[in-house]
């Protein structure tokens, strides 16, 4: 009687990249390099990108494409198979087969999915949508449920979480949709008042969006309308915040099996050639963080203390990205976090663990090995 050699089926990692937002370029960067790593001997990968339309595309598996060139940004639309067809999550938990519909072509079955590696960034993907796409599918995925994921995403509510815990944030206020629609005059006043209550210059922020797209630094007066209207472009609530004075620390949480650790914390130096640590500085000009910051044990114990206080308060699960300020007077204050944080090598995320002893192919792994032990649903 001959034996049934036939190897265990390989788990089928699902990365899932680019999207609706601002963001797309990044996720599609974030998503290549990730695709570089993944042990193939370990998993099967289905690479699906989300074009910045809004369709899920069967795209090539092409992590050496997914890069950022000559300071050109990478596209779904340039790496999809195919310019009209449609990759289709199930929705009936019991079935996790993907599915490829192409005009004029039966559907086309792509297989079972194990897991999907979510690396979209910003609304549409990072926000809880995608999450809840996925609880509602029954399929596990890496980073932060449907609730932390929205709170991680909005930076009005991400503060509120915050101060509940006792987290130290610095002074905003926010002004929403309605405020600006039916009263700017009075949402101007409200705005300057902050500034007299904390000087300028402001920072304007759309409250959902991420990679610093829509933010301008504020002076004064006379460029406030225009940076209110650019931060709206991204997002029709705005966040102000003052100016904080201190050194910019980033501090990374991942969730091992006796629960979430730190990494060492990596420092942001002063851009010279920004105005601050904006969009072109961090992804165009790779301005570079130095990895651990040169902040002494006292104060690396702290910001770690926090991050993963942070962490905690959002109910985060996977990992983190936690960004603070460290003022003169020695004090830490929290910025904001990231749920899914920048992920191409030379990201402060996995620059922080692999200083940490934790390699990007071993911080991949770890990610996708939670994500396959944890089930959908309420937890």
């Amino acid at each position: 009687m001959s034996e049934n050699t036939q190897s265990p089926r390989k788990p089928r990692v699902a990365v899932v990249f680019g999207g609706r937002s601002s963001e797309h370029a990044i996720s599609v960067v974030t998503a290549g390099a990730v695709l570089k790593a993944i042990d193939r001997t370990k998993y099967d990968v289905l690479p699906i990108g989300i074009t910045r339309e809004g369709r899920w595309a069967l795209t090539a598996d092409a992590p050496e494409r997914m890069a950022i060139a000559e300071r050109t940004l990478p596209d779904v639309d340039r790496l999809a198979e195919s310019a009209t067809g449609g990759v289709v999550l199930p929705v009936d938990p019991a079935d996790r087969e993907v599915v490829l519909h192409e005009p004029g072509s039966l559907p086309r079955a792509l297989g079972q999915v194990d897991v999907v590696f979510p690396m979209l960034h910003g609304p549409y993907g990072e926000d809880g949508t995608l999450q809840g796409l996925l609880e509602l599918s029954g399929i596990p995925y890496v980073g932060a449920g449907v609730l932390a994921s929205a709170v991680g995403q909005d930076k009005e509510y991400m503060k509120r979480v915050f101060v509940s815990y006792g987290l130290p944030v610095g002074p905003y206020e926010v002004i929403r949709p309605r405020e600006w629609d039916r009263n700017p005059a009075e949402a101007r006043k409200k705005i300057v008042e902050f500034a007299a209550d904390h000087g300028w210059p402001l920072f304007v922020k759309p409250a959902r969006g991420g990679s610093s797209v829509g933010i301008t630094k504020v002076d004064d007066l006379s460029g406030l309308d225009e940076a209110v209207e650019e931060a709206r472009r991204y997002d029709p609530k705005i966040i102000v915040e003052a100016l904080v004075r201190g050194r910019e620390i980033e501090c990374g949480v991942l969730e091992f099996e006796d629960g979430p650790r730190a990494s060492v914390p990596a420092e942001i130096p002063p851009v010279t050639d920004h105005d601050f640590y904006d969009f072109e500085a961090k992804y165009i000009d790779s301005a570079s963080g130095l990895v651990p910051a040169p902040i002494g044990d006292e104060a690396t114990a702290e910001v770690q203390r926090l991050a993963v206080a942070a962490y905690e308060a959002v109910s985060c699960e996977g990992l983190v990205r936690a960004d603070f300020f460290l003022t003169e007077d020695g004090d830490f204050v929290i910025n904001e976090i990231n749920t899914m944080p920048g992920f191409t090598p030379i990201s402060m995320y996995p620059r922080m663990w692999q200083e940490s002893g934790v390699s990007y192919p071993e911080l991949v792994d770890r990610l996708i090995q939670a994500a396959l032990t944890r089930s959908t649903g309420l937890r």
